[in-house]
C-alpha cells in the first residue's frame, strides 16, 4: 500500500463524502459509496483510515456453537486485537444484519487501541450504548442476536464486499454523517487533493446563492465573470486566514 500520510487524513477530515463521491465518478469509479450504512450515533468527526478487514461466510450450526468464542484465535476477536491504529476496521457481513456483527464491548475495545473506526453492511448490538460512545461508527441497523446466529467470522485482511463496494485492505475509508466512500489506496493522495480544491469552489457557489445568485454559469463554473470572481474569492479568503490556518 502507498503511503498514507497524516497530512492527507487531514486533507480528507475536512472534506464531504459527497465531494469524495464526485471526484472519483470523473475517473470512472461509479460504485464506491458504501449502500445502506449509516452512523450508529451522532458524527462529531470524520473518520478517516485504512481499511482492515473481516469476512463473514453463512453460519453452519456445527461448526459455529458459543463454543467457538473460547477459542482465542477466533477470527472475530484476533482481528479486533490485530486492527492497527489510525484504521478502520470493516466487516463483509453479506449485507444482513438479522445477527450482530459486533457488540459494545468490541467497539470499545477497538476505541481503546485506538482504531479509527469501524463499518460493517450488517448491523451492531448494543447499539444505543455504542451510538452514545465518542467513535465513528456504521452499520445498517441495528441488531441484537449473537452474530454466531447467522455469522462465521472466516477471514482477516482479504478483498470483502461491504454494502455493494470491493474493499481492498490499505483502501482509505471516509465516514461522515451522510455514510462511508472508499477511496482506491494508489489515487488517495490526488483525490485528497482534488476535494479540498472543490470544496473550495463549493464554499464560494454557496456564499454566491446564499446571496441571491442564480446558479446557472455558476455551478458547474461556465461563466468567465465567476471565474474571475472565484480567483479574487480565493485571494481575499487566503488573506483573511491566519497564518496557522493556510
Amino acid at each position: 500500500m502507498p503511503d498514507f500520510s497524516e497530512a492527507t487524513r487531514e486533507k480528507l477530515r475536512g472534506v464531504s463524502t459527497a465531494t469524495l463521491c464526485t471526484a472519483l465518478f470523473k475517473r470512472g469509479l461509479r460504485n464506491q459509496f458504501i449502500q445502506d450504512v449509516r452512523p450508529v450515533g451522532s458524527v462529531t468527526r470524520t473518520m478517516v483510515g485504512p481499511a482492515f478487514t473481516l469476512r463473514y461466510i453463512p453460519a453452519r450450526e456445527d461448526l459455529n456453537p458459543l463454543e467457538v468464542f473460547q477459542d482465542r484465535a477466533h477470527p472475530q476477536r484476533q482481528a479486533v486485537e490485530q486492527c492497527p491504529a489510525g484504521s478502520v476496521l470493516v466487516m463483509d457481513s453479506r449485507q444482513n444484519a438479522r445477527a450482530a456483527s459486533a457488540g459494545s464491548i468490541l467497539v470499545t475495545r477497538l476505541m481503546r487501541r485506538g482504531v479509527e473506526g469501524v463499518v460493517t453492511d450488517g448491523g451492531f448490538r448494543d447499539s444505543p450504548e455504542i451510538g452514545r460512545m465518542s467513535f465513528p461508527a456504521y452499520h445498517q441497523r441495528p441488531s441484537a442476536p449473537t452474530n454466531l446466529t447467522l455469522h462465521q467470522a472466516l477471514d482477516i485482511n482479504v478483498p470483502i464486499g461491504c454494502g455493494d463496494v470491493a474493499v481492498w485492505p490499505g483502501d482509505i475509508l471516509v465516514g461522515d454523517g451522510e455514510g462511508v466512500v472508499v477511496i482506491p489506496s494508489g489515487i488517495v493522495e490526488e483525490i485528497a487533493e482534488e476535494a479540498v480544491s472543490m470544496t473550495r469552489y463549493e464554499d464560494f457557489v454557496l456564499e454566491r446563492v446564499q446571496d441571491g445568485a442564480s446558479v446557472l454559469g455558476l455551478y458547474p463554473m461556465t461563466a468567465e465573470q465567476h471565474r474571475r470572481d472565484f480567483e479574487i474569492w480565493k485571494e481575499t479568503s487566503l488573506s483573511n486566514r491566519t497564518p496557522e490556518a493556510r
